[in-house]
């Protein structure tokens, strides 16, 4: 009876676990101009916006541009192999539109997307970092600032 009672408990501690990774998530500051900045090259904005966003991330804050910037993803599926450790790749979906990225650039976003609170996963050689619903605002003024401000994102962990 008493192990029962404990193997319920068990279940219901890792339904909640698990329940609490799918929740959406939040990160600003830093972080979240990091993650703004590895994913915004890829991303459907405009010429302009993509190159603000390339200065503040190259740690230009005097950047002349006054409206706010709005980064989205649909999902981000990064992939790292511990057995073929050369192999590294990301997906990158906005809409109808996959942008796959290997290398140096997708450990970065791999990188990046770990350092945002994104807890990992992994089966059969290869680990995992995935989030979906991105959606980073940097604004410029607050950026200016230098006050630790100015970037925030929200994503839901997994894919």
């Amino acid at each position: 009876m008493r192990l029962g009672r404990l193997t319920i408990l068990a279940c219901s501690l890792s339904l909640a676990s698990s329940a609490a990774w799918a929740a959406p998530a939040t990160t600003s500051g830093s972080v979240a101009l990091a993650l703004a900045g590895v994913v915004a090259p890829h991303s459907a904005l405009p010429a302009r916006e993509k190159k603000a966003v390339a200065a503040f991330f190259a740690g230009d804050s005097d950047v002349p541009y006054a409206n706010k910037i709005t980064v989205t993803a649909d999902k981000v599926v990064c992939r790292a192999s511990n057995v073929a450790i050369t192999s590294r790749s990301c997906e990158l979906s906005f809409g109808s539109r996959t942008r796959t990225v290997k290398g140096g650039e997708a450990n970065a976003i791999f990188a990046t997307v770990a350092l945002a609170g994104v807890p990992p996963d992994g089966a059969a050689g290869t680990n995992y970092e995935a989030l979906s619903k991105l959606s980073c605002t940097l604004d410029p003024a607050a950026i200016k600032d230098k006050a630790g401000g100015g970037a925030d994102c929200s994503f839901e962990p997994g894919n």
